[in-house]
């Protein structure tokens, strides 16, 4: 079954489809072998890797990333083009760069574009018209070439205009065409009702580390409310950014690897089979001559 396709069913399911996202092949190779059904591509972690904010990357980025990350495993993958690069005949071109690198999913947001830098530090949203993101959604859905290629339009609007303006827009956005929508409730008395009140699958992103109080949701209370997707957005980046931290600070200190020689050959082991050298092996001793 193509990713597309199994996109495809996971919106047609009746269970929750559990989302991380992953900014380079090998740690969505990972995040495959823990068995998510989806991986994301997110612009706060792509950006965080090049050491840009989300809002300075370009749509060449996007696609490289999605590119080599869609080649390297067997899932849908999602891709978070922010504002989609300008107006309708631009979003156009930013949705069929993104369904040609063999992503399956794309979202694109109602705020301003260029998005500003500061989004990340006060989550102060600078939303376009309902009306404009309207039209952003149906360039959208024109622009798509497969149709099982899924169209996600994301709502920025409940912090600045206030949750009934959300569940507004939520509800054009659906009816303009696109596949799924994502909100970003403020409470959690908000996140519960969302999807009871839009009329199609809502997508909730869980963004750890938030600095405004928006809800993190477990699988349960995800499922409990109704959502279709769970994603986790940041928790990657988090958990590596401590992880090698931590071992830079204890190697340059002590001068020595923290790591235990022994615990560090079955780590490389457990490298190698994500990657696929096994095979790789396998393949080179069938084909070339070795010294």
């Amino acid at each position: 079954m193509k990713p597309t396709e199994k996109l495809r069913k996971l919106l047609s399911g009746e269970h929750l489809a559990m989302v991380t996202n992953a900014y380079d092949p090998f740690t969505a190779r990972l995040a495959e072998r823990a068995g998510f059904e989806m991986i994301g591509v997110g612009g706060y972690q792509l950006g965080g890797s090049l050491c840009v904010s989300e809002p300075l990357l370009g749509l060449n980025e996007l696609v490289d990333s999605a590119r080599g990350i869609a080649r390297s495993i067997n899932l849908p993958v999602t891709v978070d083009c922010g504002a989609g690069f300008g107006e309708p005949l631009h979003v156009m071109r930013t949705v069929r760069e993104i369904e040609a690198s063999g992503a399956s999913a794309i979202t694109i947001e109602d705020q301003i574009f260029p998005k500003r830098v500061h989004y990340h530090r006060d989550y102060r949203e600078r939303t376009i018209s309902a009306e404009e993101m309207v039209d952003k959604v149906k360039a959208m859905v024109q622009a798509r070439d497969n149709p099982d290629f899924i169209i996600m339009a994301r709502t920025d609007a409940m912090r600045t205009e206030g949750y009934d303006e959300g569940i507004r827009r939520a509800n054009l956005f659906l009816e303009a065409g696109a596949d799924v929508v994502k909100v970003f409730p403020n409470t959690l008395d908000e996140a519960k009702r969302a999807p009871g009140q839009t009329n199609g699958p809502l997508y909730y992103v869980n963004s750890l580390g938030n600095r405004v109080g928006r809800p993190v949701l477990s699988r349960d209370m995800a499922t409990e409310f109704g959502y279709r997707f769970l994603s986790d957005a940041v928790g990657t980046m988090l958990n590596l950014s401590r992880a090698i931290d931590q071992y830079y600070r204890s190697w340059i200190k002590n001068g020595v690897s923290p790591l235990d020689p022994a615990e560090a050959i079955v780590l490389r082991k457990e490298i190698e089979d994500v990657v696929g050298l096994e095979e790789m092996y396998k393949i080179e001793e069938a084909t070339t001559e070795l010294a």
